[in-house]
């Protein structure tokens, strides 16, 4: 395994998910009031620059892993990412839902990087 690739990886996608969740999401909160084509638009500006760092990430990743490996690295950082914006931005509840779920991805994990 190459751990700089997989920092690297692992670094962009963490971002890219911050912006990937924020103009899915944030609109939900902050553009309600505005009429959908506003959001949408507010939206594709923000997906941009979570384009810019996904593309990269991938083209790193896939240096070092294999494309399954890839796909469950992004689903672990989105559900990472998506849970405390649940909790801090949208101001919804914790559930113990998803503690399961973070356990589901963590069995994922384990089954496409083990040997």
């Amino acid at each position: 395994m190459n751990w700089i690739v997989l920092a690297q990886t692992t670094g962009l996608l963490i971002a890219s998910n911050v912006f990937m969740t924020l103009a899915w999401y944030a609109h939900l909160r902050d553009l309600r009031d505005k009429p959908w084509i506003v959001a949408a638009l507010v939206s594709w500006g923000i997906a941009l620059f979570e384009y810019l760092l996904q593309v990269p990430a991938n083209r790193i990743g896939y240096t070092a892993l294999s494309l399954p490996q890839l796909k469950i690295l992004q689903e672990v950082i989105t559900l990472s990412v998506f849970v405390p914006f649940v909790l801090l931005y949208m101001k919804q509840e914790l559930k113990w839902d998803y503690l399961w779920a973070a356990l589901c991805m963590i069995g994922a994990v384990y089954f496409v990087f083990r040997s």
